[in-house]
């Protein structure tokens, strides 16, 4: 079946069905005289499982590692376990991130009056540099849809209204 087969097949986008080929995640597809992409019903059971994985946020890295072991029938499950814990921990650290910030912005909002004067909390905490990466603090895109560690100064600031 061609690219587009495979997307409808797997639920998965014809991009990002090349950049799991780029990055490894998926082998290079067999390409027919012509050139086109073909793949095959072991290639849509992969992209499945992808999809799947990214659907419950894993990373492209341990995504290949939990691939790795899905296709070693030896693989001990211990070791697809605390993969899957790891991940866990981090979805957990995530929620509270995003709980501080949530705190942090309800806190701010509460202080803002919202009326026709111009003053606002808000605004002041963000215009004072609240919220933003220190000097050792860099801000990336990550694949794990991470929060970003900023929140931390911008609830620190709070201290500060």
């Amino acid at each position: 079946m061609n690219i587009g087969q495979a997307a409808k097949a797997s639920g998965v986008s014809a991009k990002m069905i090349r950049h799991y080929e780029e990055v490894g995640l998926l082998p290079a597809a067999l390409r027919t005289q012509s050139g086109y992409r073909q793949y095959g019903r072991n290639d849509v059971h992969s992209l499945r499982f992808i999809r799947q994985a990214r659907d419950l946020g894993f990373s492209i890295a341990v995504i290949a590692e939990l691939l790795g072991l899905w296709h070693n029938q030896r693989r001990p499950s211990r070791e697809v376990k605390a993969l899957a814990q790891a991940h866990i921990e981090m979805l957990e650290q995530k929620v509270s991130d995003l709980q501080t910030m949530k705190a942090t912005l309800a806190h701010l909002v509460h202080c803002c009056s919202g009326d026709d004067r111009p003053d606002c909390p808000i605004l002041d905490a963000l215009a004072d540099g609240i919220g933003q990466p220190g000097p050792t603090q860099e801000i990336t895109l990550s694949d794990t849809r991470a929060p970003s560690p900023r929140h931390g100064q911008l609830t620190s600031g709070l201290k500060k209204l």
